[in-house]
């Protein structure tokens, strides 16, 4: 059905309007899903502003890239489908393009890195994708992929730089003015660009007064820097994998440019704050470049106060490891894990003290490393480690001056 509707459809213009995004909204339904767009209370005390959460992590491959896919595999001509595509990417993109060129009954290639994680081949393989693993960087990964397109005579689907692809982006600003117009504010994530080319085209023409941001991480602020007319350098690690981008797209970047619009740029602290915010108190799982929105109201305040801003959560396939550090990592920082660490003499009974003391006060110790052989200064006395939850950092200052009250010598790592 979805096949039949495409071949009658002219190929995208070089221009994105707000009816290309209704266009695709129409093509796409039922192929992707509309996700709930959320206001959440806990949100919204914390960050001052009225936050709207549109859960594009809730896509059957975790991203909001199915919307683009779709789009575009919808707009191919017979004599593309026939040919079939090929992508490049070690993510969201690679899944959005396997799922949707086989639920269109197309071929597909994915052409990865060779470092991409087995999950991720795994995944893009069960989408009925052939899967070639090639080049050390995502960059001799793409140059393989056009070189394979040409060989083989695949239709090449950019993950951005492509109109068809930009107008199904702009499908999730639509579905959440549609599903909340109260929202006066965007805070959208840019990669390549294409997402935020397409949520601020249909929210301006949608709602001409609202304002647009784009969200860029400080490892990689490509469209910053482009926008700025500066030289492009980035690069580091970075939780917002997802949209850790050296290349931006041409056809986003001339779009953002003509609406005028601010990309803001965020630590890679904030970035790791709305992950974990998003989880605690939205009970939302979002991968790096999911949370990059959040992550602007928190790092920006000023701008987003007494807005209603709305936010997509773009991705929530992050690796159950990077995770479980943020939300550890976050809690030290909130002061409701505390590490300890002591010298103290080689005697007995000095480590209840030291527990009865913590437990007098509320605090429960979760982890013991207790080294007396060879990590100690001197024979006669201990190096102990401990970790401790409290409730929150008041409770944890407690704990250590009644540590310290009991002459013991204790420091926080």
């Amino acid at each position: 059905m979805r096949g039949e509707a495409a071949a009658l459809d002219a190929p995208p213009a070089a221009h994105v309007t707000l009816a290309d995004v209704r266009a695709a909204a129409a093509r796409i339904q039922g192929a992707v899903l509309r996700t709930p767009t959320i206001r959440c209370e806990t949100l919204s005390r914390v960050t001052g502003a009225s936050i709207f959460l549109k859960l594009d992590n809730l896509q059957a491959t975790g991203a909001f890239k199915e919307r683009g896919a779709a789009n575009r595999i919808a707009l191919l001509s017979p004599r593309e489908r026939e040919a079939g595509v090929i992508a490049m990417s070690a993510g969201n993109h690679a899944q959005a393009v396997a799922r949707h060129a086989s639920l269109a009954g197309i071929r597909a290639t994915i052409v990865m890195p060779r470092y991409t994680p087995a999950t991720k081949v795994t995944r893009t393989e069960g989408w009925g994708a052939r899967v070639v693993l090639h080049g050390e960087t995502l960059a001799e990964a793409a140059a393989h992929a056009l070189d394979l397109s040409l060989r083989e005579g695949l239709f090449f689907l950019h993950p951005y730089d492509d109109p068809g692809v930009i107008a199904g982006q702009g499908t999730a600003a639509l579905e959440m003015l549609e599903d909340a117009p109260e929202i006066d504010t965007l805070a959208v994530p840019v990669g390549g660009g294409g997402l935020l080319a397409g949520c601020a085209t249909a929210a301006h023409e949608m709602k001409p007064g609202a304002t647009v941001y784009g969200v860029e991480v400080e490892a990689y602020s490509a469209m910053a820097q482009r926008l700025a007319g500066k030289p492009v350098q980035v690069g580091g690690p970075t939780v917002a994998e997802g949209i850790a981008v050296r290349d931006v797209g041409e056809l986003p970047f001339a779009l953002i440019k003509r609406l005028g619009l601010d990309v803001l740029v965020v630590p890679e602290r904030a970035v790791e704050e709305a992950i974990a915010l998003l989880a605690e108190g939205a009970k939302v799982v979002a991968e790096g470049a999911g949370a990059a929105g959040l992550a602007a109201v928190l790092a920006f305040p000023e701008r987003f106060a007494g807005k209603a801003v709305g936010i997509p959560v773009c991705g929530g396939n992050i690796d159950a490891r990077a995770l479980s550090n943020v939300l550890l990592r976050q809690l030290l920082r909130d002061g409701r894990l505390l590490r300890l660490h002591f010298d103290i003499p080689d005697r007995p009974g000095m480590l209840a003290d030291i527990a009865k003391r913590i437990s007098d006060l509320g605090g429960n110790v979760i982890e013991v490393q207790h080294q007396q052989l060879f990590g100690a200064p001197t024979v006669q006395s201990t190096e102990l480690h401990l970790m401790v939850e409290v409730r929150d950092a008041a409770q944890g200052n407690a704990i250590i001056a009644a540590l310290r009250a009991g002459n013991y010598e204790v420091r926080r790592g």
